[in-house]
């Protein structure tokens, strides 16, 4: 039983994205990050380049539609809070995306059940979160791939979303991404809320999403974050007060 993707996730394939033509694929490992420049819209420049570089590749950084912010997670492992995101995000009836590890879908069935069943999007984060440039073709296609069958096979589910392990890529990454039948996610705005031992105060941690936001918005973040369970609530209403649907 194959599913379909939310439509908040389908914005991000559908995105006309005005794409540099690449060369021959580079294989060098590069770091995603969005940046702290902006545009006249409070968007990153650093997103928008990247689409203009990788849109070819069905890569995105940053969603066309100027009217919504999609919020992502990445799920790596459970700290305790993703029932509590969960509950909220169905109070405030949004969907998001949640990006699975392999462990993460082979640990936390009633979780990734309760995903499937409420609405929200699956993303593939790769079967051992490996970074792609450092692994063969072969061995990317692997990483890929044997969490898709796992998924699908398991939950009945059949993801098309991908986002780079460590944030790292390279253009012959992204290629091989495109090959698997996948779009590469990353995201336009995040801050350091997955060091357990170090949050941020909810305050701060509001502020800075608010003031962020940004229409075509990808936003990261990390459901092991005691202050994103916190204020997730908020942020959505403060998005919503901005203008934005999410």
């Amino acid at each position: 039983m194959k599913r379909i993707a939310h439509s908040a996730a389908a914005l991000i394939t559908a995105a006309a994205v005005p794409a540099v033509s690449v060369c021959a694929a580079d294989s060098t490992r590069t770091g995603y990050g969005q940046g702290r420049d902006v545009d006249s819209l409070n968007r990153p420049t650093g997103a928008l380049q990247f689409n203009d570089r990788y849109g070819d590749l069905d890569a995105f950084a940053l969603s066309e539609d100027e009217s919504r912010i999609i919020i992502t997670f990445d799920q790596g492992y459970e700290n305790g809070y993703t029932s509590k995101i969960l509950d909220t995000l169905k109070e405030k009836n949004v969907h998001a995306i949640f990006f699975l590890t392999g462990d993460y879908a082979k640990n936390e069935e009633s979780l990734v059940k309760r995903m499937i069943a409420e609405g929200h999007t699956l993303g593939n984060h790769g079967m051992t979160h490996a970074s792609l440039p450092t692994l063969s073709e072969e061995a990317a296609e692997k990483e890929i791939m044997s969490l898709h069958s796992f998924v699908l096979n398991n939950y009945g589910y059949e993801m098309q979303y991908f986002r780079c392990p460590c944030g790292e890529y390279s253009e012959q990454a992204l290629e091989t991404v495109q090959k698997c039948g996948y779009k590469t996610v990353f995201w336009s705005y995040a801050y350091v809320d997955w060091k357990t031992d170090a949050q941020p105060p909810p305050a701060e941690g509001l502020e800075k999403l608010t003031k962020s936001a940004h229409g075509g918005e990808i936003l990261l973040l990390h459901s092991v974050s005691a202050t994103n369970a916190e204020i997730l609530g908020d942020v959505i209403d403060s998005f919503r007060a901005q203008g934005f649907k999410v």
